[in-house]
């Protein structure tokens, strides 16, 4: 079972030197990337500074951003490797997995197929939109696929249902709604120790358009 999440801080910062540098040691130096990207509360680097100077850490944003441009980057990837493992070796904390489904337009890449005249009634195929299943316990993603055009989301039946583990329940939201999707879940689901967890439309449609 994972720890809290103030726990695996403690865990991760105990591992960084608190005295290779004078001034921004590596301990802080992940401290304060750590806070910039989790703490909502901090909306500029200006912002994360301010705190640290007012509760006594005499460093400066110029100082900072020296050490990003010039240090080794091995400490973010060591401890995302060292947290992967923990999630991998995680237990499942039930008999179920949970497996959220979702899809994402990736924008930029739209965008750029859109200025090179990937558009139009014949060429509709500007919008990249992207599939994954995540499994929860184990953090990883599985049956993960891109798709050009403006193909709605239960389109992608089959692969998203081959996605889901043994013994899994996949939580797909609303855009995945469709008689025939359920129908072809139902189908496929049945013998493989699959379930799914499907949010309804807050207006459904009327049953000749699903």
């Amino acid at each position: 079972m994972l720890q809290p999440f103030p726990n695996l801080v403690k865990g991760i910062l105990a591992d960084l030197s608190a005295t290779d540098y004078p001034v921004l040691n590596t301990r802080l130096f992940f401290s304060c990337w750590l806070a910039y990207a989790m703490d909502k509360s901090i909306t500029s680097m200006q912002d994360l500074f301010k705190r640290l100077n007012n509760t006594g850490i005499d460093v400066d944003i110029s100082t900072f951003s020296k050490a990003s441009k010039h240090r080794d980057k091995d400490i973010f990837i060591k401890t995302y490797e060292k947290l992967l493992q923990q999630v991998k070796g995680s237990k499942a904390l039930g008999t179920y997995t949970v497996c959220p489904i979702d899809s994402t337009t990736i924008t930029l890449t739209s965008k750029l197929l859109w200025a090179l005249g990937y558009s139009g009634p014949v060429t509709d195929r500007y919008q990249v939109k992207l599939f994954t299943c995540l499994n929860s316990n184990r953090g990883e993603t599985k049956g993960s696929l891109m798709s050009f055009g403006d193909a709605h989301d239960y389109t992608k039946i089959s692969e998203m249902t081959e996605a889901i583990p043994e013994n899994s329940v996949g939580v797909m939201d609303r855009g995945f709604a469709s008689l025939e999707y359920l129908k072809v879940m139902d189908q496929q689901v049945g013998d493989k120790k699959k379930y799914y967890v499907l949010r309804k439309r807050s207006v459904p449609r009327p049953l000749h358009e699903l």
